[in-house]
């Protein structure tokens, strides 16, 4: 199929990606099942720990060579598989960082044998030593007071202080409880602040973001919203419906990134096939 670009399919993802030929996307962003037995409409959430990483690592050998050289894989990943998917894809990619999503979530209650998991974690790996990353992209910009403090004539005119500083790889954004005005009907909604995160940094303008599995289709928004194409995979019909009804009226540029980390350091709509 030539027309792959800017498609939702509604399939098994390790059927349809061999739709898209080999090395012809920029991105690759997967937010798999996280085998935490999670209702999706179906039981790809539903296999015991041994089934799961051979599932995890048959979808991750079919994905990787639709990559670009020059590619990079974001996955998000419970603590409870990290450490075996991390092993995996590093005999595979070089890892760039271990991100830690911190979703902001309130001190009500929780285990009282263990510590409460309030974070997912974020592999972001790379196929080669020269990849994409756009840091100029992504900058979190000082506010008013830093700038003014570093007014002596060393500073002026530096493109760190000008442009903001490097984001760490530890983002704190609240979850989309229910009444957040982005929520959709999806259990596990990843917020478009990360998602465009990730997508400015490591996909050119005019590039292709791949995902596995759309779900809620949060990355063919943001995707779209930043000027990138998009191409996807997605089980549930109903969730298929959703991303085309989320896609209606976002244009290019319509998301703007947010910051994550607003402080300063110092203080033609694709139809589901």
């Amino acid at each position: 199929m030539s027309d792959w670009r800017n498609h939702i399919f509604c399939e098994d993802a390790l059927e349809g990606l061999a739709r898209i030929p080999d090395g012809a996307v920029d991105l690759i962003i997967a937010d798999p099942p996280y085998g935490l037995g999670k209702d999706y409409g179906n039981d790809s959430d539903k296999l015991a720990a041994e089934a799961y990483l051979q599932w995890m690592e048959q979808w991750i050998v079919a994905a990787l060579p639709k990559l670009q050289p020059n590619g990079s894989f974001y996955i998000f990943l419970t603590w409870r598989y990290s450490p075996e998917v991390f092993v995996m894809l590093k005999k595979r990619m070089t890892m760039i960082n271990e991100i830690i999503w911190d979703r902001r979530v309130p001190s009500m209650g929780g285990s009282t044998r263990r510590f409460s998991s309030v974070h997912d974690t974020i592999g972001l790996f790379a196929n080669s030593k020269n990849y994409y990353f756009d840091l100029d992209a992504v900058r979190i910009p000082y506010d008013a007071e830093t700038k003014k403090a570093r007014s002596r004539s060393i500073f002026v005119g530096a493109k760190w202080l000008e442009m903001g500083y490097n984001p760490k790889d530890v983002w704190s954004v609240s979850r989309l409880h229910r009444e957040h005005r982005e929520r959709a009907d999806h259990p596990t909604q990843k917020p478009l602040e990360i998602v465009s995160r990730m997508i400015k940094a490591s996909c050119p303008t005019g590039g292709v973001v791949l995902d596995p599995f759309m779900g809620s289709g949060t990355t063919a928004v943001a995707a779209r919203g930043c000027g990138r194409d998009f191409v996807g995979f997605e089980l549930n019909a109903d969730y298929c419906a959703l991303i085309n009804q989320r896609l209606q009226g976002v244009t290019p540029a319509e998301i703007v990134d947010p910051g994550l980390e607003k402080q300063s350091p110092q203080k033609d709509v694709p139809q589901a096939i």
